[in-house]
């Protein structure tokens, strides 16, 4: 069974992907996978300088919660990168976490991912942006497997996505990653 770490990058605790990232656990859960969530709503992040610091010395100088989150990534079979859709890309919680993660470039192979994205549209062509955003970052790594996405459109209002067909596809979503 595949140890799964969920990054919930959704700034509303509760809000439609944070949901789905509690629906997929379970499912994967029933399928007897090991599963951890971060919310990345009530973790300090910085944002990346640039400076290549962690390269040389193989961790950031900022002090905050990336270095941990990001060392967590080793740990697991596969990545989930949930995200609500936000002017055609990921939330900035998340696109901040990825950023940072140049301090384990190259090192992060052979994982397996999965994307969940919430939208308020209902217009699949608008998340080409963040599907392609989302798959550049197990693009940078060896032997990257993508194991899936879901996408929930036309929801908006916090936790309407529980009276809609996605929670229960979150769900099975979440069975077939945990044998993936």
């Amino acid at each position: 069974m595949n140890k799964i770490l969920i990054i919930s990058s959704s700034p509303r605790i509760g809000g439609n992907s944070d949901i789905l990232c509690d629906q997929f656990a379970k499912g994967a859960q029933s399928a007897g996978a090991t599963v951890k969530k971060i919310n990345l709503n009530d973790k300090k992040l910085g944002f990346c300088h640039g400076c290549y610091v962690c390269q040389k010395t193989g961790e950031c100088f900022q002090k905050d919660d990336a270095p941990q989150i990001i060392s967590q990534f080793f740990e697991y079979d596969m990545i989930v990168f949930a995200t609500p859709v936000y002017f055609y890309t990921m939330a900035a919680q998340l696109k901040t976490l990825i950023d940072r993660s140049v301090s384990i470039y190259p090192k992060l192979v052979g994982k397996k991912y999965f994307f969940i994205m919430t939208m308020a549209e209902t217009n699949r062509d608008m998340i080409t942006g963040t599907l392609e955003a989302l798959r550049g970052f197990p693009a940078c790594f060896e032997n990257s497997i993508e194991a899936g996405w879901l996408l929930a459109e036309g929801v908006y209002e916090k936790g309407t996505v529980k009276d809609t067909k996605y929670y229960l596809e979150a769900f099975e979503a979440g069975k077939k990653a945990a044998i993936f």
